[in-house]
């Protein structure tokens, strides 16, 4: 069985950190977002299918340096097509059924649980779903007894979603699903396709844990606080000489002597924490300096970005190389 991992769309939520780095590759607790979502994988996965869009050869360029347990490759496209046209364009030969994920939902979920639901209901789909509050930027499912998907509606005004179960970024397509996706031209998989399969069989599968979309800085820094506390976050030991609390992922050549942390802390290769500085629940990625006596506190800071001494920094991102 092969898995299909969508990594399309630019990242607008998270610029300017974006400008220059993949989104799936920002690190949360202690490893970049797309390997927490691939460790949702069984290991008898035989291939994994990246469908790359935006700074594909980015992305093609870091799992070549850091492969993960599974054979990867990547298939990118010429220009933007949608989830559907996205699956279309890196599809040819995967497996029937497939595993499909999006790469920006971080998640508890068995998926050898998964692929077993799919079997015992013998339909075409099964979708995970999660329980949100909050419907409005998310297709939404009508579910019968038997968990049946009976209807699927992309993002509904509240008084027009027919649940709070919504797609949760991960599930198993059988190949006929590649089959109803118009060639040649961006699809939108969840709007323009799915609805027309349920007569086929598509079944939910209800998540019962956590899930988070991580597309924005809060989220994003929340779905690192639930890594964490879920114990897929890094060794949760500070860097040598430093004060405060864990749980911490840090790089070992990070240099913090007489700063203090406070929980849910990413620090990047080469990252410096000057003395009397504060960092708490926020992501420094490689070659970060906080001076000496400044306070970081939900921020996403890009590579060889700059806090100066004495700095207070409140819930901001800041790009590659960026000054404050």
């Amino acid at each position: 069985m092969k898995a299909l991992v969508l990594i399309g769309g630019f990242g607008t939520r998270l610029r300017p950190l974006t400008h220059s780095v993949p989104k799936q590759l920002i690190p949360i607790a202690g490893q970049p977002m797309l390997y927490h979502v691939l460790d949702l994988l069984p290991p008898d996965v035989e291939e994994i299918v990246l469908a790359t869009g935006y700074k594909s050869e980015t992305i093609d360029a870091f799992v070549r340096a850091h492969p993960p347990r599974w054979p990867v490759r990547t298939v990118p496209e010429a220009e933007p097509l949608g989830t559907g046209g996205g699956m279309k364009n890196a599809g040819g030969d995967l497996s029937d059924p497939f595993y499909l994920l999006n790469s920006d939902v971080i998640a508890s979920a068995d998926l050898g649980a998964l692929r077993a639901a799919h079997a015992a209901h013998g339909g075409l789909g099964t979708m995970a779903l999660a329980h949100v509050e909050d419907t409005r930027p998310y297709g939404v499912a009508a579910l019968e007894g038997n968990d049946r998907i009976s209807r699927f509606v992309e993002k509904p005004e509240p008084a027009e979603a027919p649940s709070h179960w919504i797609n949760a970024g991960i599930g198993i397509w059988g190949r006929g699903a590649l089959e109803a996706i118009p060639a040649g031209r961006p699809v939108s998989f969840e709007r323009e396709v799915v609805p027309g399969l349920l007569e086929r069989g598509v079944y939910g599968f209800r998540l019962a844990r956590y899930w988070e979309d991580a597309g924005t800085p809060e989220r994003l820094l929340h779905a690192q606080r639930l890594l964490f506390d879920d114990g897929r976050g890094g060794s949760g030991s500070r860097p040598k000489g430093s004060l405060g609390s864990g749980p911490i992922a840090a790089a070992a050549d990070v240099v913090a002597a007489g700063a203090s942390f406070g929980p849910y802390v990413t620090l990047g290769a080469g990252v410096q924490v000057g003395a009397g500085a504060h960092v708490e629940n926020s992501v420094l990625m490689d070659g970060v300096r906080v001076e000496p006596g400044a306070f970081v506190s939900g921020c996403l800071l890009g590579p060889r970005a700059r806090v100066g001494a004495g700095h207070r920094l409140v819930g901001q991102t800041i790009g590659e190389a960026g000054e404050v």
